[in-house]
């Protein structure tokens, strides 16, 4: 068996709850840009030149009205700046995975990172193989769900009202997934903490952004909490 084959076979059972999640996702993004004027075909190409998830859905607003750029880079920027500290989170992950790496890169998604820091090839997988994988099977997903969604929206008409829920309702299934996956709670109860306390402080329009940054910095003193017992305790054991 090919190196890519096992690979594959290795990433495929991870993402069978994201493939859930973003083909509903998908196709409830290719109604709404269906719903908007927007066919089959600019849903699928829109999914596969940008895959930014709730950012698409915020876009077919600025599809549909006045454009202005400033305010749709900032809001763009606001929305998906919680990608920053998942790049800086995955640069040892991604170093030497050469040629993939800027494939790796766009194809990050909150999903995909979550998957990337939990899971764990075996010991005979290619491991950039199989984060490849991971990235291009979740992109896929979404990209088929869009092209579903699209062609439905253009045979069936409904009321779209509530569809954007179910990328809040996808993220608490990858929560729930990823907790009964790890022995290790703390990161989740800090994430969860962390997000409560920015919510109550900054408000639900701008708590995202330092959310993120008090999630990275208590994950980072914890981190190297641990990093120092290790080293002590290798210390006294030698």
């Amino acid at each position: 068996m090919s190196d890519k084959i096992k690979a594959l076979k290795a990433a495929f059972p991870h993402t069978i709850p994201v493939f859930t999640g973003f083909t509903f996702l998908g196709i409830a993004f290719g109604i709404l840009m269906q719903s908007k004027g927007y066919g089959t075909c600019w849903a699928v190409l829109f999914s596969l030149i940008t895959f930014a998830g709730s950012a698409q859905y915020v876009a077919i607003t600025f599809l549909t009205t006045v454009f202005n750029p400033v305010y749709a880079l900032l809001m763009s920027l606001m929305v998906n700046a919680r990608h920053l500290f998942y790049g800086i989170s995955l640069l040892d992950k991604f170093k030497d995975t050469g040629k993939f790496k800027p494939y790796l890169i766009f194809g990050l998604c909150d999903e995909t990172f979550s998957i990337l820091c939990s899971a764990e090839p075996p010991k005979d997988v290619d491991r950039t193989w199989f984060m490849f994988f991971i990235a291009i099977l979740d992109h896929s997903y979404w990209v088929l769900g869009s092209a579903l969604g699209g062609l439905l929206g253009s045979v069936v008409s409904f009321n779209t009202k509530g569809l954007d829920f179910v990328l809040t309702a996808l993220f608490v299934v990858i929560f729930i997934s990823q907790w009964k996956s790890q022995k290790d709670h703390k990161p989740a109860i800090i994430g969860v903490v962390c997000s409560v306390v920015c919510l109550l402080i900054f408000g639900r329009n701008n708590f995202i952004i330092p959310a993120m940054v008090a999630i990275l910095t208590v994950l980072t003193i914890t981190r190297n909490e641990k990093t120092n017992e290790k080293k002590t305790a290798k210390g006294e054991v030698q």
